[in-house]
């Protein structure tokens, strides 16, 4: 079978500066692959490839190059190396999606589901950004009064007690029953510090708390995962890891309770599955999120989570990006309550 691709750059620009504790973001890069071939006349596939600078592993000067010598690859041969482009996740992301868009007639369905369908809607998590106290604070309020059961609170880039103040006022008027509280710190506590940290959180029934240090120091992440009070989720951590033996080392090595899957980061869609499988037969829990894609990607990585976890999600997934950017793509997508949905009468995105 004959490919053909088409490599569209396009920078996408954040409504507020989007703040984790390795800085801020004010707009996006990413690269929109369009797949067709010569059996399906007039039918595009459409990806994105989004690597996030100075986390994805494969976000490297010469990315474009290398996405457009990977299509070529395609082009030539006929098919996809998926062993080729382990080590670039965000491009086999992006690829993969293109190419299950092509093979699904190139209406953006990717996955035969009740959230496809438009029957189901997904729950997702509220997103509450790095930022001041006061901003943080109307934008949890915010996101309460829009009826999300579970918030997730990126922590790190304020002083500590006034992060903890945050919390407390949370559960002041909500408890763990009405309000699933997660943090995120991004890496953002030294070794010395976590543990005292996660004892004070743990204080306020928090749920969950993602990457408490940074990655690559798995002794003392272990350790952590050994003794905490408040389960610890892995998510930097399995970036750059994407070769099978090496995912099983070091779920056996760290044993968090959970890991938390970007596809554009963690090794696309079948990284994504690979890595779910091998935490689930260690009995590790597991959800998925979004990495600041567009539109496009946001609809491939919800249609994976359904496609995954089946017709009832029970755990709210990290799905609440797509209203970040003021030129964002219009796709068929909204976000009703604390459910993400998927309109299958909306008109066809166009990149």
């Amino acid at each position: 079978m004959s490919y053909k691709f088409n490599i569209i750059p396009r920078t996408l620009h954040f409504k507020q500066p989007a703040g984790t504790s390795r800085g801020v973001y004010t707009t996006r890069q990413s690269w929109f692959v369009e797949a067709e071939n010569d059996s399906m006349p007039g039918v595009k596939g459409v990806g994105e490839c989004a690597p996030l600078p100075d986390l994805s592993c494969d976000a490297r000067p010469e990315y474009e190059t290398t996405l457009r010598q990977q299509c070529r690859m395609i082009e030539l041969t006929g098919n996809v190396n998926y062993d080729m482009l382990r080590p670039y996740p965000s491009m086999m992301f992006g690829l993969e999606t293109a190419m299950l868009d092509l093979a699904n007639g190139g209406h953006g369905v990717l996955f035969d589901t009740p959230f496809t369908r438009g029957e189901e809607g997904i729950t997702i998590n509220g997103l509450v950004w790095m930022g001041r106290y006061d901003e943080m604070l109307e934008r949890l309020e915010a996101k309460m009064k829009a009826g999300f059961h579970c918030v997730k609170l990126k922590i790190g880039a304020i002083d500590f007690e006034h992060e903890l103040e945050l919390v407390r006022h949370i559960r002041s008027s909500f408890n763990k029953q009405q309000i699933e509280l997660r943090v995120d710190a991004n890496g953002g506590f030294s070794p010395e510090d976590a543990p005292k940290r996660l004892e004070q959180l743990a204080r306020y029934d928090i749920h969950s708390i993602e990457q408490p240090i940074r990655q690559h120091q798995w002794a003392k992440m272990a350790e952590l995962c050994a003794n905490t009070p408040i389960p610890i989720a892995l998510d930097e951590e399995l970036i750059g890891v994407n070769m099978t033996q090496m995912k099983q080392e070091l779920l056996d090595r760290i044993r968090p309770q959970y890991i938390i899957l970007k596809p554009s980061l963690h090794g696309g869609m079948r990284g994504t599955r690979e890595w779910i499988g091998m935490a689930s037969a260690r009995s590790i829990g597991s959800w998925i999120t979004s990495a600041l894609e567009s539109n496009v990607g946001l609809n491939a990585v919800a249609q994976l989570a359904a496609d995954i976890y089946g017709p009832d999600v029970r755990m709210p997934q990290g799905l609440g990006t797509g209203q970040l950017f003021t030129d964002n793509i219009p796709m068929n997508l909204e976000i009703k309550g604390d459910k993400l949905w998927r309109a299958v009468s909306a008109p066809i995105l166009n990149t």
